[in-house]
């Protein structure tokens, strides 16, 4: 596949079937996605590759009822979790529908929350805290530097994946229940759980992606400067 395709047709995928992706193909993907940039090239990245089947079981656990907070405050209008939202608001609205939402789920088959230790592959990716240069660190607000030096690396291992015939999603549900999450995964003080990536075969693999336009997110000079569209 050649990158400008993989671009634009790697989008998430949450449904896989149950073929098995073998080590020697994980290996691969790992090993081209090291290659992803990093501060000061430090590579503050560590992965688990998660196939206990307990410890699956206990990020499933963890995973869940964030989930099912997430679609409650998704249906009161919000974007769940903002840093910059009413937090109030967000409250009330998982006590108003949450638990109904977790209670209609168990009733169901279930979809990708509910089947999250199914998943051929679960890569836990973690952030070794004293590697990531947060330029942002002291500014006051919610800090997103850091991430640059890992999130690479998680979009590499996606496209890596693209590239085996496999898909995938990152998800980073369970770091809102972290305390439980380091101990499933012995996690030492000096990392944060960065995202969980679910791998395998894809159901479908995705082909047309929605984007928004250029001109929708970039302007000339300023924030409020008049759209660049070329």
């Amino acid at each position: 596949m050649e990158l400008h395709e993989a671009l634009r047709a790697t989008g998430a995928v949450r449904e896989f079937t149950d073929e098995p992706v073998d080590d020697a193909t994980l290996a691969r993907i790992l090993d081209t996605a090291r290659f992803a940039p990093s501060g000061g090239n430090r590579q503050a990245w560590h992965v688990v590759v998660v196939k206990d089947a307990g410890i699956r079981r206990g990020l499933r656990e963890a995973y869940l009822p964030v989930w099912y907070d997430y679609l409650a405050i998704s249906a009161a209008g919000m974007v769940p979790f903002a840093p910059v939202t009413d937090r109030d608001a967000e409250r009330s609205a998982v006590e108003a529908s949450a638990a109904s939402i977790a209670a209609d789920a168990a009733a169901d088959p279930g979809g990708f929350a509910e089947h999250f230790d199914e998943v051929p592959v679960l890569l836990a990716v973690l952030a070794d805290l004293r590697a990531l240069a947060a330029v942002d660190r002291d500014l006051g607000r919610y800090t997103l530097a850091g991430g640059a030096s890992i999130y690479p690396f998680v979009w590499s291992l996606l496209l890596a994946a693209r590239d085996e015939g496999l898909g995938g999603v990152v998800t980073t549900m369970v770091i809102r229940r972290e305390p439980e999450v380091r101990a499933l995964l012995g996690v030492p003080d000096e990392m944060a759980i960065a995202a969980v990536v679910a791998m395998g075969h894809p159901v479908r693999q995705p082909t047309r992606l929605r984007r928004r336009s250029i001109a929708d997110f970039t302007t000339v000079d300023r924030v409020d400067g008049s759209p660049f569209d070329g």
